[in-house]
């Protein structure tokens, strides 16, 4: 079944849930995911939207829609937006951003998101994860890494005996390495935030 016949399908049961919804609200909530799905289907993003299900269905970490080596990069780059993409994921620097925009377009901003954090930390949960391959070096990672025509959407490697996470995001072509490491920065904030107090 093709991605469009998925959206009609889907259409029609939601259709038919309007048809028997009992209140004023409902119909509403129901109506807009129609318009949702005709949406994706007339701006052309029906396979779009199929790749994006795959990704979410992985389990792999949420999907980025840039990636930039620095800040002042991913600044020009939303000032290139007549319509920043708000609250879209970008990595600066294989870091998360949320991008937050006015309805304007007026007012941007991009923001640190511990997106990734958490998710280290749920992987985490029961120990770590024993790792599909192992390099001495940094560059010896890379080297396998970047040699991959279609890799994984995510997979554990250990570099020099730490464990990282190796992810690719194939809607953006984009391949990015992080420490497991990173969670430590969850536990620091909220350490402090047991001291200082819930604004810390």
């Amino acid at each position: 079944m093709t991605i469009f016949d998925q959206i009609l399908e889907a259409q029609e049961l939601l259709g038919k849930n309007h048809e028997n919804a009992q209140s004023p609200e409902e119909k509403k909530l129901l109506l807009l995911a129609i318009d949702a799905l005709w949406f994706l289907w007339r701006n052309g993003q029906a396979y779009e939207f199929e790749d994006y299900r795959e990704d979410s269905e992985s389990n792999a970490p949420h999907r980025v829609i840039a990636a930039f080596n620095t800040r002042d990069e991913a600044d020009a780059w939303v000032r290139t937006k007549p319509k920043p993409p708000d609250l879209a994921l970008v990595l600066i620097a294989d870091n998360y951003h949320i991008v937050l925009s006015s309805r304007d377009g007026l007012r941007t901003s991009l923001v640190p998101d511990p997106e990734f954090e958490y998710y280290i930390e749920e992987m985490t949960r029961d120990g770590l994860p024993p790792p599909a391959a192992t390099f001495n070096t940094r560059e010896e990672a890379n080297n396998w890494f970047n040699n991959q025509t279609a890799p994984p959407p995510q997979t554990v490697i250990q570099i020099g005996g730490e464990h990282y996470l190796a992810v690719y995001y194939r809607n953006i072509n984009h391949r990015a390495m992080f420490p497991f490491s990173i969670v430590e920065r969850l536990h620091a904030r909220r350490k402090r935030r047991e001291q200082n107090g819930p604004r810390e």
